[in-house]
């Protein structure tokens, strides 16, 4: 969600109402006779939602809708342990970790009361890694046998590793031995989708919620325009085979992007949930309904190293920017939302050592840090390397308060501590900033991973050279091979395959391949009478599945 994720815009998000006013409709309130409570909940979103398409989903907010009215193989409980759910129990896994044997639920239905079937499995899957779909989440089907080799045009999508054994059994071949395929077979990548419906609508398919059909708790309702829509609904499916235990009625969701307004939404009454920015964040810690989400995510500045021109290329240059950064100042003064200081790449407590349960960050021992002096010396270095005095460069970044806010300060501590040195900011729409940097089309950008899984390749497998979300093409031999290892030699060598995935870590850090900023935190306003939203720190994060209003 990285998703990953990447994850829109998250702790760097302010909020501004974005057609979200008046009063709650009268129309959209419901009960629910075993509650006695209005079964509505209304929820602040941050941005706008790029896509519903399961297959093309890569940030936070579409992987929330996705989540909540598709459902897989598995779903995360309140745990973050995988459990049945399109699955009528876990899966029969082979002695050598091959080979995946799936029995369906036969009494799971598509909201318009056909049934899904493994043949949904299977179209979903090779349309997503088919390259016609061009999904940029293709490579998390990299764990499937010939997905790799599918994706790049050398197979055709029907070699995919997965066929339907009769209409409710599914049998899943792996490529290599993958520790965390049970988190995949949760993540809404690896939901099913109709084919009807898909040759349907064509390039229609999810851009309207009427152009999709849904299998999840909640079916979308409402939602007509990817990337400009500022509100949508989740409205409960009755189809859905565990609809007993769904609660809520319908989640009415409003895209606002001004942290004040949404503040004041939620303290009218209008609004049940809710993040907060920096400043307001501080100002209501004391709040009864203030909660801090602590999150699997790392947020970074991704600088472009395609062309051989790039300045970027400098790996004293990229050091340079990142000892010139004052980390702490930053998640203290400017987010104050509970973010923290990134030690690296992979986040602290997200990830811990099989042999002796430590963290991963611990062992890793690559803090990065804040050191004027040492930052002057790179640039020194660097300006020498490229033969320059000076540079100017532009920072894109998302259009909200608190991304304009570190922007600013990061103009102000690059210029100070590095003299010569010059910092732009281009302020685009998180779908334009995401576009942007897929075509490559910048210089330097913020940008950030929520973790799919709880694995440290989530995070490391991002900056492989050839991998589509490696948006700022960072290379390195030494890098590629240790990531390999990890996913082939050592796959099934719990210890071997951690040391592969430390010295990676060390080495993207010590190049300052992608500059980490700040491990993410999201302060939230959530009304009391808000009961059992399950909260993730990996994929998807929200599941209201099990949510009611008492």
């Amino acid at each position: 969600m990285n998703r990953r994720v990447l994850l829109g815009a998250l702790a760097l998000c302010s909020l501004s109402l974005a057609a979200c006013g008046g009063k709650v409709d009268e129309s959209k309130k419901e009960s629910n006779k075993e509650t006695g409570s209005e079964q509505v909940y209304n929820f602040i979103e941050r941005q706008e939602m790029p896509t519903a398409d399961p297959s093309l989903a890569t940030d936070e907010v579409s992987f929330n809708t996705i989540n909540n009215v598709y459902e897989g193989i598995y779903r995360l409980d309140k745990d973050n342990r995988s459990q049945p759910a399109g699955a009528a129990e876990m899966a029969e896994v082979s002695e050598d970790g091959l080979t995946y044997k799936v029995k369906l639920r036969e009494d799971a239905k598509w909201s318009d009361g056909q049934s899904v079937k493994a043949e949904d499995y299977v179209f979903s899957w090779q349309r997503t890694v088919d390259p016609a779909t061009a999904s940029e989440y293709a490579y998390i089907f990299e764990a499937v046998k010939n997905a790799g080799k599918i994706t790049k045009g050398e197979l055709k999508k029907e070699e995919l590793g997965i066929k339907a054994i009769g209409d409710y059994e599914l049998e899943i071949t792996l490529e290599k031995v993958t520790p965390f395929f049970d988190y995949l077979l949760a993540l809404p990548n690896y939901f099913p989708q109709r084919k009807d419906i898909v040759e349907k609508f064509g390039k229609d398919y999810t851009v309207k919620s009427e152009n999709a059909v849904y299998n999840g708790p909640f079916v979308l309702e409402d939602f007509d325009g990817p990337g400009s829509d500022t509100n949508w609904k989740y409205v409960k499916n009755d189809n859905y085979w565990d609809k007993e235990t769904v609660k809520l009625e319908k989640i009415n969701v409003d895209v606002v992007k001004e942290a004040p307004t949404a503040l004041n939404l939620f303290q009218d009454g209008q609004a049940d949930d809710t993040y907060l920015s920096g400043e307001l964040a501080q100002q209501m810690k004391e709040d009864p309904n203030y909660l801090t989400l602590k999150l699997a995510s790392t947020f970074y500045l991704e600088s472009n190293q395609q062309d051989e021109k790039s300045p970027f290329r400098n790996a004293n240059l990229r050091k340079a920017i990142s000892y010139a950064i004052d980390r702490e100042a930053l998640v203290t003064q400017i987010l104050a939302n509970g973010s923290t200081v990134p030690k690296g790449l992979v986040p602290a407590d997200f990830v811990f050592d099989p042999k002796n349960n430590e963290d991963f960050t611990k062992e890793a021992k690559d803090v990065v840090s804040h050191d004027v002096k040492k930052a002057k010396e790179y640039w020194d270095k660097a300006k020498k390397e490229l033969g320059i005095s000076s540079l100017e460069f532009d920072l894109l970044v998302d259009d909200t308060a608190n991304a304009k806010k570190m922007s600013e300060y990061l103009q102000g501590a690059l210029s100070e501590a590095l003299p010569g040195m010059k910092l732009t900011v281009s302020s685009v729409p998180f779908s334009v900033r995401l576009d942007r940097m897929s075509k490559g089309d910048f210089q330097i950008a913020t940008s950030g991973w929520f973790a799919d899984y709880a694995d440290p390749s989530s995070f490391l497998d991002l900056f492989v050279t050839d991998n589509s979300y490696n948006r700022g093409h960072y290379s390195n031999e030494k890098y590629d091979a240790l990531v390999k290892s990890a996913s082939t030699t050592n796959a099934n060598k719990p210890e071997e395959r951690w040391q592969d995935m430390l010295d990676a870590e060390k080495v993207i850090m010590d190049d300052q391949g992608v500059i980490p900023v700040f491990q993410a935190a999201e302060a939230r306003l959530r009304a009391e009478k808000v009961k059992n939203v399950v909260n993730h720190s990996t994929g998807a994060k929200y599941d209201y599945k099990w949510a009611y209003i008492e």
